[in-house]
């Protein structure tokens, strides 16, 4: 390892203990006698350090997805115990690097500090006291960072020397690159009915049950479970509520924006440093000699930066007038504004919005009895939980309350209305016949109970029932069969030079098709298939509803001497020689592992655990 990349992993160390010290990550009361949370061998986890490498792992979380992310968050994906998985490894390695007597020496790590930069004085000199300053900040002594910074030199010198070397022979960049670059020119044409001499003969009776028989799979019913339930949802009661006018007028109101919205311009605005200046770009406009978007970047900004999207007349103040005058595509000004002079582009007119009372009253009056319903059913949880507490069976809750009584077959494919709430299918899916019915809540502010009165396995469904099912599928599966045929007496008329057309059939090319090329409807594994092919094969693909015939024409090869392929071919070699490096090291660590017991403090593991809460 070269010392300036030494050097940098130190800066980093040294950054991340400043930034995660102990002060700044708030844990007041872990100085007591613990100062562990585990230990590899005879290297210790420091509390400290693990506790900083958390709140790391969680900034760089929250970085990521661009939102904080609370610890129990990070403890239900499984990051705190990924961050202890990693201290494990890094003091095997310590442990490993001791057993072998590796250091770095008291020379080499004099010569580390007086790189980094954040302890040099403005000449480049080693300043002490910045340095003393560093490691207060940080919590540490200076014996503690140096010790880190010999084990973290070293550990990186062993685990360097492990994957040192580790590439991948061009042949496998130039195999990736073939396989990926390979194109396809066929030919194809899809038989469907239409092409049949004559239509499939209508199935008799014998011919239904028959398909019926030897396909009892398609047509059999699947395993359900069959529940009686009990549910009240807002909807079954919006229609019983009566909602006075007085509240439907002040609802309107308070949605004045929303049904009452005024004329808006989507809007551009170019402000100047003064009038003349101002005037000056308007007349290079007017003259086209430059155009808005010249302007624009002249003054070193982007349209992004100009742009005030839909506006009202009032929100442009006093150039509120002129600029609503202007058509759509005008520049007008210079307009005075805040800003200063303006110039203004109008992208495009929203007109106004008017909705009267009348027009809304249905939707607005829906919105508060569905508000109001979910009032009367939250009203209505406790006396039902107590009816049932006291043995009350679902069909007495019906009789007794608003509460409606079904049944359904449930299973995961169940289009019963019911089953198209989550929380419904959640219960439907583990409710035993021993549990007790308890009162649920659904997504839309609905509720519902449940009994479990059988489990119904998989069985046939009556031949009656899918009867039209069954004779659809027999006629595409005679038709598929018989356009096999027609396809199989073409296959070997097609070979050569013979076009399709030559047989009345819709001949369609395809050239430079790549492996994840596209033909519309074609069947599933279609490219796969033909990427099977010699050249000048002739073969049949089909699916349930259409036979496909195709003729490869030419295979090609990709140029792997051009830029791009040199370029891929570098970035193939470099994330694979760099994924093949990673196992290798992620294999070596975890045999490390096994040479060291590892020893955790659970009690300590949760003290650092309620500070992150």
């Amino acid at each position: 390892m070269s010392k300036g990349s030494t050097s940098k992993t130190l800066v980093w160390i040294l950054m991340a203990m400043l930034i995660f010290g102990l002060g700044g990550f708030g844990i007041t009361n872990l100085s007591g006698t613990v100062r562990t949370v585990g230990s590899v061998g005879d290297k210790e986890i420091d509390i400290t350090a693990y506790a900083r490498a958390l709140q790391q792992e969680q900034r760089a979380q929250q970085a990521q997805v661009g939102r904080p992310i609370s610890f129990p968050e990070m403890q239900a994906n499984g990051l705190d115990r990924a961050v202890l998985g990693q201290m494990v490894t890094s003091r095997a390695m310590d442990a490993e690097t001791t057993r072998m007597g590796i250091s770095i020496g008291d020379e080499n790590l004099r010569k580390e500090l007086l790189q980094i930069q954040a302890f040099q004085s403005p000449d480049g000199s080693f300043d002490r006291a910045a340095y003393r300053f560093a490691m207060q900040q940080a919590g540490l002594s200076e014996a503690d960072f140096e010790d880190t910074i010999r084990e973290d030199t070293v550990r990186t010198l062993l685990q360097a020397s492990v994957i040192s070397g580790v590439t991948l022979p061009s042949a496998f960049a130039d195999t990736v690159l073939n396989y990926l670059g390979e194109t396809r020119n066929f030919t194809w044409t899809r038989l469907q009915d239409a092409n049949l001499a004559y239509p499939v003969a209508t199935p008799t009776e014998a011919d239904l049950k028959g398909y019926y028989d030897a396909n009892i799979a398609e047509f059999s019913l699947p395993a359900a479970r069959q529940l009686t339930y009990v549910w009240l949802s807002p909807d079954m009661l919006i229609d019983t509520l009566e909602i006075d006018e007085e509240s439907l007028k002040a609802l309107y109101e308070d949605r004045d924006l929303q049904y009452n919205r005024p004329e808006h311009r989507l809007v551009e605005r170019l402000a100047f440093a003064d009038t003349a200046t101002a005037e000056a770009a308007k007349a290079r406009l007017d003259s086209g000699d430059v155009t808005f978007e010249i302007l624009v970047l002249e003054r070193g900004l982007a349209l992004a930066d100009v742009d005030l999207g839909d506006v009202s007349q009032a929100e442009l103040g006093q150039a509120g007038d002129t600029v609503f005058s202007a058509q759509s595509g005008m520049i007008v000004g210079p307009l005075d504004t805040d800003l200063g002079p303006a110039l203004f582009r109008v992208n495009g007119i929203l007109p106004e919005q008017i909705t009267s009372y009348e027009d809304a009253k249905g939707v607005l009056r829906e919105e508060l009895a569905a508000d109001r319903a979910r009032r009367v059913i939250d009203t209505q949880i406790g006396d039902i939980d107590d009816l049932l507490a006291a043995g009350a069976t679902l069909e007495e809750i019906a009789a007794e309350t608003d509460m409606e009584l079904g049944t359904v077959d449930w299973h995961a494919g169940s289009t019963a209305a019911i089953a198209g709430y989550e929380t419904f299918q959640t219960v439907a899916a583990v409710v035993a016949d021993t549990d007790f019915p308890q009162v649920g809540t659904l997504d839309d502010g609905g509720i519902f109970a449940v009994r479990l009165e059988a489990e119904i396995a998989s069985r046939p469904a009556p031949f009656e029932d899918v009867r039209a099912d069954v004779a659809d599928k027999w006629t595409a599966a005679q038709t598929v069969a018989r356009l096999q045929e027609m396809a199989d007496t073409l296959v070997p008329q097609l070979s050569g030079d013979v076009d399709f057309t030559v047989f009345g059939l819709v001949a369609n090319e395809e050239t430079d098709m790549v492996r994840t090329g596209f033909v519309p409807e074609a069947p599933q594994g279609f490219m796969a298939q033909i990427f099977e092919m010699a050249q000048g094969d002739v073969d049949v693909i089909a699916d349930d509803t259409s036979v496909w015939v195709v003729k490869l024409d030419a295979i090609g090869t990709p140029d792997l001497e051009s830029e791009e392929a040199k370029g891929l071919h570098a970035a193939i070699s470099q994330q694979n020689s760099s994924g093949l490096a990673q196992d290798i090291f992620d294999a070596y660590a975890r045999e490390i592992q096994k040479l060291y017991p590892v020893t955790l403090n659970q009690q300590a593991l949760n003290a650092v655990h309620a500070q992150m809460q």
